[in-house]
């Protein structure tokens, strides 16, 4: 009875407090947002089953991780030639050998993974009677895997998943042996697939799909190009931002996180760049991307995803990096949306980006932190805008249609942190063009 009686006391006078000493509105506020029940902390699960075996050694328990995950047959599904040619792809069936375990290989993983591939493997899997996958490779390499894992259980095409139309009730248990730190698809439960009759990308969630193990050695990844690299990190600080962004701002100790995290990336991001060899900061670099993406820095149910929704349509059209389609296009979705909560992007700009807080202007913060970001990614070779991404102009037909095709002909909204609509999409490419 006290306690309520206090805590009423204290609204009515802050309540008078801001009526009449409106210059002390911060304090004010916060000592009222403390008694609001709406800001108690959000409920929330947490899964993360992935095994992470990580080091310069680590490859050498593939054959013991697949063994005790239940494989006896495995597809080793891989990208290019660089796997071969780094004699990673050699490393890893001679341990599978070495154990006994019968292998099939299948290449030619893509950027941006197409279906085609996937119904390659999901009849290959049939055929050979495969029972284990391992994705050597980065994201997409990866994302391709889920996808195999969904289609062999399944009667009907993979993609009727992706579409919606359906839920898959399987997934063909996955190991993945990663070579570029970016994705996080080696502990996400996410995979993105573009369908090439249309150019179509589209992303799909289960945890059905959750990696058993990912053999992570920062080794790896020294022969990673600059422009890889750089993506690759702006897709680790993309995958924070999401998140970061949400509409829930209550979990100090998460946001906190997440900004080391990205502070991390941008200290990270330069010494490898100065210095491959790095192992370091490659080992930040590969462990951050895991982490920027298992939700340990936010839920992903939460997060607002409006920047990789409107990335994907660039990407599909254009076939673009994926990190670096976000950066073309990030900073111009912020400065439409920032208004929507201004503090979250003061925040941004002061505990990541090292802006000066302008307490008389927030406004001003917010912005200078949005401008900082953006001079980052340009530092790192990032592309800031379409005409940067495609060295074109994009057209108003070619953003018509991406827009189109991300609002699913006007009928769904993207985004939470501020719900974007068909028009805001068509503003916001248009923003971005450079």
């Amino acid at each position: 009875m006290n306690l309520l009686f206090c805590s009423r006391l204290i609204r009515i006078f802050v309540i008078r407090l801001n009526k009449d000493r409106s210059g002390r509105i911060g304090a004010e506020t916060l000592l009222l947002d403390f008694h609001k029940k709406d800001n108690a902390m959000k409920d929330f699960s947490f899964y993360a089953p992935t095994e992470v075996v990580f080091g310069a050694k680590s490859e050498e328990k593939i054959a013991e991780l697949v063994r005790h995950h239940g494989g006896t047959k495995v597809l080793v599904h891989y990208g290019g030639e660089s796997a071969r040619r780094s004699g990673l792809l050699d490393k890893v069936c001679g341990q599978l050998t070495a154990a006994g375990i019968e292998h099939v290989l299948l290449g030619g993983v893509v950027p941006n993974p197409r279906l085609s591939k996937v119904h390659e493997g999901i009849d290959l899997c049939r055929r050979e009677g495969i029972d284990f996958i391992v994705a050597v490779g980065g994201g997409s390499v990866i994302d391709s895997a889920k996808a195999i894992g969904y289609g062999v259980g399944y009667d009907g095409d993979v993609w009727d998943f992706y579409l919606r139309r359906t839920v898959p009730q399987s997934c063909m248990p996955i190991g993945a042996v990663l070579t570029i730190p970016a994705a996080g698809s080696e502990m996400s439960d996410s995979s993105v697939i573009t369908n090439e009759d249309g150019n179509i990308k589209l992303g799909y969630t289960s945890n059905l799909c959750r990696c058993k193990f990912a053999v992570m050695n920062p080794e790896r990844t020294y022969t990673l190009p600059p422009y890889q690299t750089a993506a690759g990190v702006t897709d680790i600080i993309m995958h924070t931002l999401e998140r970061y962004f949400s509409k829930d701002d209550d979990m100090t100790l998460v946001d906190s996180m997440a900004e080391a995290l990205m502070r991390t990336m941008k200290d990270s991001v330069f010494a490898v760049l100065d210095n491959p060899h790095d192992y370091r900061n490659r080992a930040q670099i590969m462990w951050a991307g895991s982490l920027a993406h298992n939700d340990i820095t936010g839920s992903r149910a939460a997060g607002d995803w409006a920047t990789h929704q409107l990335g994907h349509e660039l990407s599909a059209m254009f076939d673009a990096t994926h990190g670096a389609s976000l950066a073309a296009v990030w900073a111009s979705w912020a400065r439409y949306v920032y208004k929507e909560n201004v503090s979250r992007f003061v925040r941004l700009a002061v505990n990541v980006m090292g802006v000066d807080n302008d307490y008389t202007s927030p406004e001003a913060t917010a912005l200078a932190g949005i401008a900082a970001m953006e001079r980052f990614f340009r530092a790192i070779g990032m592309p800031v805008s379409i005409k940067e991404l495609i060295v074109r102009d994009v057209t108003d037909g070619e953003i018509d249609e991406m827009a189109r095709k991300c609002s699913c002909g006007g009928t769904v909204t993207k985004g939470t942190f501020k719900v974007l609509h068909r028009d805001d999409m068509v503003a916001i490419y248009r923003m971005a063009r450079g």
